[in-house]
């Protein structure tokens, strides 16, 4: 693990990469419904990519684990973590379509997103070299769009070793207790928090729920509940929004829950103001200029 007084937090992310669809609609469909779009997009995500993104631009050392597919989408789904800083030397490249997310925003930045794992489907176990950088890290941060054997796997490894585990149970399911009983930090929105419920919950040290506008709630050790207000931004598109806030925050947890959940609110509602998932992660400058004007306020 790295020394808190002398280098930058490392954070190690075995998650999702995909290239992002993303169309622009006044409104989004119902069921059945076709509605006329006012924009497309392509756009480097995945929720592992994304909060990868948000913690190198956090002032973080990144290690990202995961895999790309054969396709034209892999060149730029690397360069993308690449320009980021994040180390894409353990990014596999399989036989295959890479994931990718077919995204819906509408004009009022509400979104809905169907995410095709692809490559992200094989990462099923962990070479010695992917487990060697958990077990190194300060953090491991996981998602679920990756097989959850392998979060399981990876996050034992990282118990094993000192390295907090920090879980974003997203796209949500029931967690097994073997891996309720691995994570230090959940970071889950409103809805994910009720599908998962307070029994499971309760099995983690720290739960942070994030509210949209509202900001953030934190559920401690101790059973102390308490709530961060987000800066007043002006939305163009949420997508990716709770990844960078989850970047965010494990990136800057080693100052305590408190201002880690402060700049992690910052960062994700600066990201709204922005098009795009990875893409919208703010720098730290930024989130320093945020939180200045939310003190003025």
């Amino acid at each position: 693990m790295a020394d808190p007084d002398t280098a930058r937090p490392r954070i190690t992310i075995v998650g999702s990469i995909n290239m992002d669809l993303v169309a622009r609609t006044p409104t989004l469909p119902a069921p059945g419904e076709t509605v006329l779009g006012s924009g497309f997009r392509t756009s480097p995500g995945g929720k592992g990519a994304n909060q990868a993104v948000a913690a190198a631009r956090a002032g973080a050392e990144v290690v990202f684990v995961g895999a790309v597919g054969s396709d034209t989408f892999a060149l730029d789904l690397r360069e993308t973590l690449v320009g980021a800083e994040v180390d894409a030397s353990l990014l596999r490249e399989v036989e295959g379509a890479s994931g990718v997310a077919v995204i819906t925003v509408d004009d009022a930045a509400e979104n809905s997103i169907v995410v095709v794992g692809g490559a992200n489907e094989t990462l099923t176990e962990l070479t010695a070299e992917e487990l060697a950088a958990v077990a190194e890290a300060d953090v491991l941060l996981c998602q679920l769009e990756t097989p959850v054997a392998t979060v399981v796997a990876a996050a034992r490894h990282a118990r094993a070793n000192g390295t907090l585990v920090f879980l974003n149970p997203s796209p949500v399911q029931p967690l097994s207790d073997d891996l309720l009983g691995l994570v230090d930090v959940a970071v889950v929105n409103r809805d994910e928090e009720n599908a998962l419920g307070v029994d499971a919950l309760a099995r983690i040290p720290h739960v942070v729920t994030t509210l949209g506008a509202d900001g953030a709630r934190h559920r401690g050790a101790d059973g102390v509940v308490t709530a961060h207000p987000s800066p007043a931004v002006e939305a163009v598109d949420t997508t990716g929004a709770g990844d960078v806030f989850a970047g965010t925050l494990a990136a800057a947890w080693r100052d305590g829950p408190a201002a880690a959940i402060r700049r992690a609110c910052a960062a994700g509602a600066v990201s709204t103001t922005r098009d795009g998932a990875g893409a919208s992660a703010p720098t730290v400058a930024e989130v320093d200029r945020a939180l200045a004007g939310s003190r003025d306020a």
